[in-house]
């Protein structure tokens, strides 16, 4: 995201920011997946609720004004075609809204809900750390709420501020029991949130919100998944691995471009897509092929998950790294609205920590 100052009608000075601080890079639909239809992310997501609401009558979406469509339209015409006993509005509590997902679970619904935005899950954390993730151990497999799965809009936006723009995966990452998964876009949005539905565990699915509108791809039509905890490499390289997840992904798509134009560097990009259980099979082939790794993401540098994957590495790929693992993330502050655009892990920041990793000696 860039600020541009701009002279006003009224002679003073003002200050005009871009929408984006990235370019979406549209991915093709694979060909096996048959007919397509142009869908933005918000879209796709409604398919995908369409879909399993459709085929499976036990399924209902609940949270905060649902009913017309959400904040951001993705449940939009959902009520009118199944009603209102299987779409519906919530009171506005977060511990609420989760426990009653539990409980609908539990009793064998497959329950789908919306928290408004993933900054506002906290209240209930407790319900989803003590209860949704322990509910089957606790009992010895003789009874779960594996059919919930907890949607919530995620990431930077340009304007939320530190209310509307948190990361908070590395929270649910650190709980046993849990499936955390961010897609980069439609396609993957729709794939991977029917994986989540269907999935056998409480799945929490977070929606990087910038893309909603922004991103815009040939969706297929009809039903598909893609498999969970199952990383995919988006670009191949040879010199440096850079790994990611949500709008990151498109960021470092754009470094990978100016890295092989302006470095001559080849660098291979992973969306991990599923938060964890996380494919640490793929990254590590990766690095021990290219000898360097840099891990990116939005949220605070300290406890992000790229701590975690950065420990993986100089755990299991000590002898192969040519360089210590770098990260690049949020810095450690509440998320800023007029600074942003220097919060944010930019290909400016990203570009640098390539030069850094081709230069270490």
């Amino acid at each position: 995201m860039l600020c541009r100052k701009l002279l006003s009608r009224t002679g003073s000075l003002k200050c005009v920011r871009n929408a984006a601080h990235f370019t979406y890079q549209p991915q093709t639909p694979p060909a096996h997946l048959g007919e397509t239809n142009k869908l933005n992310m918000f879209q796709s997501i409604n398919n995908a609720l369409d879909i399993a609401l459709a085929g499976d009558d036990s399924a209902v979406v609940f949270g905060e004004d649902v009913a017309f469509g959400g904040v951001f339209r993705c449940s939009l015409g959902l009520q009118e075609k199944y009603g209102a006993n299987r779409v519906f509005n919530t009171p506005l509590t977060e511990q609420g809204i989760i426990g009653f997902g539990i409980g609908a679970a539990a009793a064998g619904s497959t329950a789908i809900a919306e928290i408004q935005f993933a900054d506002y899950i906290f209240p209930g954390f407790d319900q989803l750390v003590n209860e949704a993730a322990k509910f089957r151990y606790r009992s010895g497999n003789e009874y779960n709420c594996g059919r919930l799965t907890v949607r919530a809009p995620w990431g930077a936006v340009g304007h939320g501020a530190l209310y509307h723009s948190q990361c908070p995966e590395a929270y649910f990452a650190h709980c046993p029991g849990l499936k955390v998964v961010v897609p980069r876009g439609p396609i993957q949005a729709k794939g991977l949130l029917l994986s989540c539905i269907r999935d056998e565990n409480p799945c929490i699915f977070f929606e990087p919100k910038i893309l909603y509108r922004l991103a815009a791809e040939e969706v297929p039509t009809g039903t598909y998944t893609i498999p969970l905890s199952q990383a995919e490499i988006v670009r191949q390289g040879t010199d440096i691995t850079m790994i990611g997840w949500g709008t990151v992904v498109h960021v470092l798509l754009e470094v990978a471009a100016m890295a092989q134009e302006q470095l001559g560097v080849s660098c291979e990009v992973i969306d991990l897509q599923t938060i964890v259980p996380y494919d640490a099979q793929t990254i590590e082939a990766s690095v021990k092929k290219t000898g360097k790794a840099m891990v990116v993401h939005e949220a605070p540098l300290t406890q992000g998950f790229g701590a975690e994957i950065a420990a993986r590495l100089q755990e299991k790929c000590f002898l192969h790294l040519e360089a210590p693992v770098q990260r690049v993330a949020g810095w450690d502050t509440p998320f800023p609205y007029i600074y942003e655009p220097f919060y944010l892990p930019d290909k400016w920041r990203c570009l640098d920590t390539v030069k850094k990793l081709m230069d270490y000696m």
